[in-house]
This record gives C-alpha cells, sequence and structure tokens, in this order.
C-alpha cells in the first residue's frame, strides 16, 4: 500500500482485525459532562490489547509482512506501546520481532516488550537506533514497521472511528492527541469519509508542540528536546501524516504539564480510569471547558493506559 490511503483501505484493517483486537468501550460520567459543558464519550483503547491503540496499527502492517511473503522477522523503533503492539502481534503471526528501544524509556514498558518474545534491544539515542535498525532490516531480512508515518498502520488506526461512529450517533467533535500523527490521519480519513461536517481536534503538549508549527509551516518542524511527560508524543509529524492532518484537521488545543497531572488525578479519582500522560492530553481541554467544545458531543480517545500510577505519582511529588 504505497499510494493514498482511504477509507476502503481501513474497511480491510478492520475485517484483518476483526476477532483478533477488541472493540473497546465507550465510558461516560455526569461529573465528566458537568465539568466540561459538554457531553463527553471516552473511547477506551486503554483497554485494548497491550493496553493501548497501537496494538491496532502494528497487527495490520504485521499481517501483511507475513501475507505478502516480505519476511520472518519485523523490526521497529520504539520506546513504549508501538513496541509492545509489534511484539504482539509478532507472536501471534509466528514472526521474529526485533525491538529497538532508544532511552529514554520506562522499564515497565521495556519489560512488556520482552515479554511478549520481542528481540528488545536498548540503545544510548535515536541516532544509535536508526543505524541499529538498518542493520536487522539486512542480516534478518526484516520488515520496517514505523510507528505512525507508514499506511498500513495509519489503515489500522482509523479503525478506532469506525468503532466510535457505530457505538455513538450524532457525534459532533473528536478529541485524540497528536505525536507522530498516525492515530489522528486514520481518524480523520475515516471520519471525513462517512461524517464530512465532524470537527477533529488534536491535542498537544506546549513542552513538545512542534505538530502545530508543522501545521502552520506546512513542512515538518522538528522538537529536538521536547519537555513533557507525555513520552508517547514527544516524535515530530511524519512526511506521510502532515499532509493528512493539514487537510483534515479543525485545530489544535495545546496543554499546559499541569493540566495533563490534572487530567489524570480527574481520570483516576473521577472516572476510575488509569490513563497514560498522552491520554490525559486529549482530556485536558474538556476539563477547562474549552469553549469550542462547550454544549456538543464529544469523542475522545484515551490511547492508552500503560503507567504505573502509584510510581508515577511519587516521581512527580519527588520532582
Amino acid at each position: 500500500m504505497d499510494g493514498d490511503i482511504s477509507l476502503k483501505n481501513i474497511l480491510h484493517a478492520r475485517e484483518t482485525l476483526r476477532g483478533i483486537s477488541y472493540t473497546t468501550q465507550i465510558k461516560t460520567h455526569k461529573d465528566l459532562d458537568a465539568t466540561a459543558s459538554a457531553t463527553v464519550f471516552l473511547k477506551c483503547e486503554t483497554l485494548q490489547r497491550t493496553g493501548s491503540f497501537k496494538f491496532r496499527g502494528a497487527y495490520y502492517a504485521a499481517v501483511h509482512a507475513k501475507t505478502r511473503g516480505k519476511a520472518r522477522a519485523v523490526a521497529t523503533i520504539s520506546s513504549g506501546n508501538h513496541g509492545q503492539g509489534l511484539a504482539l502481534a509478532a507472536k501471534l503471526l509466528d514472526l521474529s520481532a526485533h525491538i529497538i528501544i532508544p532511552k529514554p524509556y520506562t522499564e515497565r514498558k521495556f519489560d512488556a516488550i520482552a515479554q511478549q518474545g520481542a528481540h528488545a534491544v536498548a540503545v544510548d539515542d535515536r541516532v544509535s537506533a536508526s543505524r541499529m535498525l538498518q542493520e536487522i532490516i539486512r542480516d534478518k531480512n526484516a520488515f520496517h514497521i514505523h510507528a505512525f508515518n507508514d499506511p498500513l498502520v495509519i489503515a489500522g488506526q482509523g479503525t478506532i472511528m469506525l468503532e466510535l461512529l457505530e457505538q455513538i450517533s450524532d457525534l459532533e467533535v473528536v478529541l485524540a492527541p497528536v505525536g507522530g500523527g498516525g492515530l489522528l490521519s486514520g481518524l480523520c480519513i475515516a471520519a471525513h469519509e462517512l461524517n464530512p461536517g465532524l470537527l477533529l481536534y488534536a491535542c498537544e503538549p506546549l513542552g513538545a508542540a512542534d505538530a502545530i508549527e508543522s501545521l502552520r509551516q506546512n513542512e515538518i518542524v522538528p522538537m529536538p528536546n521536547p519537555r513533557t511527560l507525555a513520552d508517547g508524543l514527544r516524535t515530530s509529524l511524519g512526511n506521510r501524516t502532515l499532509p493528512i492532518l493539514k487537510q483534515h484537521l479543525t485545530d489544535i488545543f495545546l496543554v499546559s504539564e499541569k493540566e495533563i497531572l490534572t487530567a489524570m488525578r480527574f481520570a483516576q479519582e473521577t472516572l476510575r480510569l488509569d490513563i497514560e500522560p498522552s491520554s490525559a492530553v486529549a482530556l485536558a481541554p474538556l476539563l477547562r471547558r474549552e469553549p469550542a467544545l462547550a454544549g456538543r458531543r464529544v469523542g475522545v480517545v484515551l490511547t492508552g493506559g500503560n503507567v504505573d500510577m502509584d510510581s508515577f505519582w511519587h516521581s512527580v511529588i519527588q520532582t
């Protein structure tokens, strides 16, 4: 799949994922609605296999690698959820997975990747990771599955929107976090094929606000030193995702680190949901009563829940 990504590709991904990925539930809460002055529907990808939406795209791309006879091994660079998703996908498909994990990373996510049977290798930085990736592709004849800038991965993530629109009628707005843009690209393509009037907002940390600058300048603006708790959003947009988001996004909401922590606390204490900082970025605009969302029917993609909350809050207090 080298051309444009379409609804047809996303529908094919849904058929491939049927019975493999979970149809994740929608959660609502009256206190959230009251706080946001909106009717809010939380799409809980925290309950997806491996605890993150990333499994969808990783599995769909890995199936492509296997069925086309391209490789018996897959490889990627990931310090988090994409690595976990690809590790499980490879295990289910009897493929060898090579996950290169650049620093910084959490021990919990490293261990989760290794426990799926993947070859997990830690390296010092992204430059070293890129070098090792090329070696593995050459030596192992591995198929590279990029974390977000891959049409197959984007199509897999787009299946979330298919589910959301079937689960909730008359949806007006969708919020999702943006890092590399693979998730939002899939959401945008599916949404605007099925409901052209749906408003889609990206949510981005102030400490890693490269996507908003990339869209303003219509070129990829790298963020050399991102400073945010939302580790999954520290990446820059890709050459595939930028034009998709440029065409489809309504706007971007920027979120402070304090708002991320507030949203995580609200999710844990009020919603009884443990969410990663990256997920909290998409919840924060509602908690501050963003005027554009008031009175609307709003869907929020909670992207992942792979965080040890006790350790997380302890580390925040220490810092």
